[in-house]
């Protein structure tokens, strides 16, 4: 064989190894990738959405008894927050751990800046708000969450990203509102709201990064921050919101970063009632109680606003209902088994899946007819995250 021939066999085959790569994945995008979080065993599958498929298991990343996930930019890296205090930064196309640090005793969830170039971690032991590099994981600056005179720190809860390269979170302990710019990562500049009401335990930013909203334990309401015009301070709104006057038992806060936003409506977890609140989202009034299985815990609604779905603390934690936003009534109940933890829609929502953490597995249903579409053996899995997140303020 002479070089001119050598070197056509090698140019052939070269292009079938990268034909065979892209065939079987190596080579691929990441738009429909996602992260089920296995809180039992500190590992995460990577999936494949459209084809409601495992890639592969990522060891090794901890404490995720209470774990959440940002994306970069990009969609290929994946920040997994452990209730350790670890920080993991996950590969989903090589399907590695890049790197993982313990950055803290005790950490409750994260996000990432606007630019991308920042990983916040949120804290309860020792309190407060740690900064990294998102491509390095090497730290960048620490804001204590110091709140009185002795020096005394507040957990901190409710960690989102906001427009103009800033961050907001709330201070349990504290019952304030701190809003940090970090266009220079190294000093950034916070502004404190002050007694926003007694223990805000979660929050969500709407999904146009106007307002940041509080839930609070210690008393009726939510405390709202309005980011277009923060010089008006925190204002309280949804006096119906809340524990009320009968004080019944909690058995699991609901998440309020799962609140669903829809063009007209807030749908709210009301806190240790059988109910989901339907809130205007012009004036914040109450508009309806609805009326559900159990405690709300996440309150989601599908990517075009038309369907709300709803699942719920124990012991009621086998079933799933849909909310149709048109009427307000409630349009089917599903009972995938117990211990639903989580759900997550496809990105334009033709289907949901669904941790069944005590029948280990996931369910994909189509959200049109509510059949199930799929089942993915998972070990007691609870957060599901899909790669569109990268793309959505506060999440």
């Amino acid at each position: 064989m002479n070089k001119n021939n050598r070197i056509r066999v090698f140019v052939v085959l070269w292009f079938l190894l990268l034909a065979g790569c892209s065939q079987f994945g190596t080579r691929r995008g990441t738009g429909d990738l996602g992260i089920i979080i296995e809180r039992a065993t500190g590992s995460v599958l990577v999936v494949d959405s459209s084809h409601q498929r495992t890639l592969c298991r990522i060891e090794g990343l901890g404490d995720l008894s209470h774990a959440s996930v940002v994306f970069s930019r990009d969609e290929r890296f994946g920040y997994v927050f452990g209730r350790d205090g670890g920080l993991s930064k996950v590969d989903l196309l090589s399907c590695r751990l890049v790197r993982r640090i313990l950055q803290s005793g005790n950490s409750i969830g994260g996000a990432i800046s606007q630019d991308g170039r920042l990983v916040a971690v949120s804290n309860y032991e020792p309190g407060g708000v740690r900064i990294f590099d998102a491509g390095t994981l090497d730290p960048v600056v620490d804001i204590p969450a110091r709140y009185d005179a002795t020096g005394r720190t507040s957990k901190v809860v409710g960690l989102v990203d906001a427009p103009g390269q800033k961050f907001v979170f709330s201070l349990f302990d504290a019952g304030e509102i701190w809003l940090a710019d970090v266009s220079s990562p190294k000093t950034p500049r916070v502004t404190r709201f002050r007694q926003v009401g007694r223990q805000p335990y979660d929050a969500l930013i709407s999904p146009d990064g106007r307002f940041y909203m509080a839930g609070l334990f210690g008393e009726d309401g939510l405390a709202r921050l309005d980011l277009w015009h923060p010089e008006q301070g925190v204002v309280r709104v949804l006096p119906d919101y809340g524990r009320g006057e009968k004080k019944l038992p909690v058995y699991k806060m609901p998440h309020l970063e799962g609140w669903a936003m829809t063009e007209e409506y807030a749908f709210v977890p009301a806190v240790g009632h059988h109910e989901v609140l339907v809130t205007d989202r012009r004036s914040w009034r109450l508009v309806r109680r609805i009326p559900v299985h159990g405690q709300p815990v996440f309150v989601m609604a599908r990517p075009d606003g038309r369907q709300v779905w709803v699942n719920f603390a124990h012991p009621l934690n086998d079933t799933v209902q849909v909310v149709d936003v048109d009427s307000l009534e409630l349009v089917k109940t599903l009972t995938p088994g117990k211990s639903v933890l989580h759900m997550e829609f496809t990105p334009r929502g033709e289907q949901v899946w669904i941790s069944v953490r005590d029948k280990d597995r996931v369910d994909v249903y189509d959200t049109a007819s509510f059949a199930l579409a799929a089942r993915l053996p998972a070990r007691k899995p609870s957060g599901i995250f899909f790669t569109d997140r990268a793309h959505r303020i506060g999440l």
